[in-house]
């Protein structure tokens, strides 16, 4: 294994990067103990090649000069490319003096299976090769043939993405779409695996090798109680402190929130714990646990075409881009809105939004009065 930057995100450093920016009124938010800029960088989009490798590294390296401080990622996510991505230019600003590495958050996850660097012509075979044999997995450890969080499997996931992103920690670590477990195994034995998988990610915590941990989901914790693939919250919660204590690293939740799909806010499906049904933004606070929001331009779908009521709740803005990130970024309980960046011109349209200040709660209120 090639040598790793030492360290984590840190209070301190964060702080003094934010410091630097103070172009950016209401940019950094406290996320975990450390400051985050209110947009982050995704990295899920583009084809597995060397130009989109070349691009997302002039994005990151734009953002990182920018004001954007997280960077969000995942073991899969174009075959491990973008995690490697990430790990080449954190590697190449530290050694140029740039950034510090406690000045960095960065986040990943783990759950599907992966190749490496592209679909090999043997996919099968490949796969019992390299996960099968050595036993990392066995068959009968995944769901519909392509997402595992036992613990043996994340233990490998973690140090893969360890050694692609060149970190010794891994700031945040998520397991991913572990709803995608529910269907297949039923609620007992899902909650069994989650328990196992959180003892695991608390001992990885311990040695120093993720600082915090969360689930980033797609339906989880935006359907009702009753869906197949409903995750509970303050259950998941239940599980991190049976697996770490009142101190346990379950710190960080991740799901859609835009402005097509906007059930963290409006849905009330989440145990309260006063008994009462909440959304999940209530229910995330009221454990301490910190909300990113994915899929906040909704893969781009969102960058055009808005209705023109949106100009009058986000003025100062220059396109819808900037108004439904705006919208996110503005929404109580939101810590961060992720955005995939996969350009360097991505990154200065989004800062445009981080130059404004969050819009005020009552100008959103406004907003979802106006849709309902």
């Amino acid at each position: 294994m090639t040598s790793m930057l030492k360290g984590r995100a840190t209070a301190q450093a964060t702080a003094a990067y934010a410091g630097r920016f103070a172009d950016l009124p209401g940019n950094f938010r406290e996320m975990t103990g450390v400051a985050v800029s209110s947009i982050g960088l995704g990295t899920y989009l583009g084809e597995p090649d060397d130009a989109t490798d070349a691009a997302y590294a002039e994005a990151i390296r734009t953002a990182l000069r920018g004001g954007i401080n997280l960077l969000d990622t995942a073991v899969n996510y174009r075959f491990q490319r973008s995690e490697r991505a990430i790990g080449a230019v954190l590697k190449e600003m530290a050694g140029q003096g740039a950034i510090r590495r406690e000045e960095i958050v960065v986040a990943t996850k783990g759950g599907y299976l992966t190749f490496d660097g592209a679909v090999p012509p043997d996919p099968r075979r490949w796969f019992e090769e390299h996960f099968i044999r050595p036993g990392i997995v066995a068959a009968d450890d995944l769901v519909e043939g392509s997402h595992c969080l036992t613990p043996r499997w994340l233990a490998a996931m973690i140090e893969l993405s360890r050694a692609n992103l060149g970190l010794e920690t891994i700031d945040i670590y998520y397991l991913h779409n572990p709803e995608a477990q529910l269907p297949s195994v039923g609620r007992e034995e899902f909650k069994r695996r989650i328990r196992a998988a959180f003892d695991l990610l608390e001992a990885k915590a311990a040695e120093g090798l993720i600082r915090v941990y969360g689930a980033a989901t797609w339906n989880g914790l935006r359907v009702a109680p009753d869906d197949r693939s409903y995750l509970s919250l303050a259950e998941m919660a239940a599980l991190a402190e049976e697996a770490g204590g009142k101190d346990h690293r379950f710190r960080v939740i991740q799901m859609p929130y835009n402005l097509a799909m906007a059930e963290a806010f409006t849905s009330r499906n989440q145990r309260l714990p006063d008994g009462a049904m909440g959304n999940t933004l209530a229910a995330a606070d009221a454990l301490g646990i910190a909300v990113c929001a994915s899929a906040s331009l909704l893969q781009g779908r969102l960058t055009r075409g808005l209705p023109p009521l949106l100009n009058d709740a986000f003025d100062g803005l220059e396109s819808d881009a900037q108004r439904a990130l705006q919208f996110v970024r503005s929404t109580p309980g939101i810590t961060v809105a992720l955005a995939g960046m996969s350009s360097a011109a991505h990154v200065a349209d989004n800062l445009g939004v981080a130059r404004r200040p969050p819009a005020p709660f009552d100008r959103l209120m406004r907003l979802f009065k106006k849709v309902g």
